[in-house]
């Protein structure tokens, strides 16, 4: 299915230093803010305390947040789960209150607000909790990118999985960055959005991939920088509707979504652009650099060249 054709190939490869070098400049501002201001950790990973509340008709959960914000307290997590009348509300650990004394106090504010809502239960998440939980992340993520390098090492060539692995670090950190910049809250529903952005960007690397592969078997006069040109080009289309769609579903999440959905969908944003970037500009010119050759990847017949002025098409390599 495609939107359009292009029937010039568009010469990426030529500005590909400039956009990389633009790339190398953003990874590394991004690098520098992940370690001069770290990440702003939810309560998942810092600990505190944890309540769930019950109403008797729907819960207005703006209202539980604004009332809960009038206590002062920061970086306060309120959800529904379950149904509409049970709320979740996540508390950072405060210096000198004990987990009691924190709930007795929200609680009597929300009875204040509405005197429908009633105590289900009330918890306290340990900071050696929220630190295994941050360790699990990071294996996590170090399996998911073992994953995809194997993967692409048996699907292609090495050259194409440490360009892809590159590519898909590039957008990871930069997200990373992003959120170390703007002390957004880093949460475990963000690191999952890191995780589908690794999914999601490794595909679009694998598409391209794919075209180069088939092109040089196809066209046995161009060279590799005009096969990944073609590959990108005839693409285009394609990229368009995958990643227009999908770009519509997390926008509605981030702009009607509300609170509970906003860092997640803004991950998944910012992940989403960027996974387009990196699969043009730092995937596939990584791969040129590397040296990819057509007997890299061509190890059968090639296929008849589609070029009506070579008296030799249809000739095997």
């Amino acid at each position: 299915m495609e939107f359009f054709k292009i029937h010039r190939d568009i010469p990426f490869m030529r500005h590909a230093l400039i956009f990389n070098a633009i790339s190398f400049v953003t990874f590394a501002m991004a690098v520098f803010f992940l370690f001069s201001r770290g990440l702003h950790l939810s309560v998942e990973f810092t600990g505190g305390t944890l309540m769930e509340v019950n109403y008797t008709q729907a819960a207005d959960v703006g209202k539980i947040r604004s009332t809960v914000a009038g206590l002062g307290l920061n970086d306060v997590q309120v959800q529904n789960f379950g149904t509409s009348r049970d709320v979740m509300i996540r508390l950072p650990a405060q210096k000198g209150v004990s987990t009691a004394q924190q709930s007795e106090k929200v609680l009597a504010a929300l009875k204040a607000a509405d005197s429908d809502v009633s105590l289900r239960r009330t918890e306290f998440v340990g900071p050696q909790v929220g630190e295994e939980l941050a360790q699990d992340g990071m294996k996590a993520l170090g399996m998911v990118v073992f994953g995809i390098m194997v993967y692409l090492a048996f699907r292609f060539e090495w050259k194409y999985a440490v360009a892809a692995i590159i590519a898909n670090l590039h957008d990871v950190v930069i997200i990373l960055g992003f959120f170390a910049f703007f002390q957004w809250e880093f949460s475990l529903a963000v690191l999952a959005a890191v995780l589908a952005v690794l999914g999601y960007s490794v595909n679009e690397s694998v598409v391209i991939f794919d075209r180069i592969r088939e092109n040089f078997r196809r066209y046995r006069k161009m060279n590799t920088v005009e096969i990944i040109n073609n590959a990108i080009t005839s693409t285009i289309s394609r990229t368009i509707i995958t990643h227009g769609s999908t770009q519509v579903m997390v926008l509605s999440m981030l702009l009607f979504g509300g609170a509970t959905l906003h860092y997640f969908a803004l991950a998944l944003t910012i992940g989403i652009l960027f996974g387009i970037y990196s699969s043009v500009f730092v995937a596939a010119a990584i791969a040129m650099w590397l040296g990819i050759k057509r007997e890299d990847l061509v190890k059968g017949p090639a296929k008849k060249e589609h070029d009506p002025n070579d008296p030799n098409a249809g000739a095997t390599v």
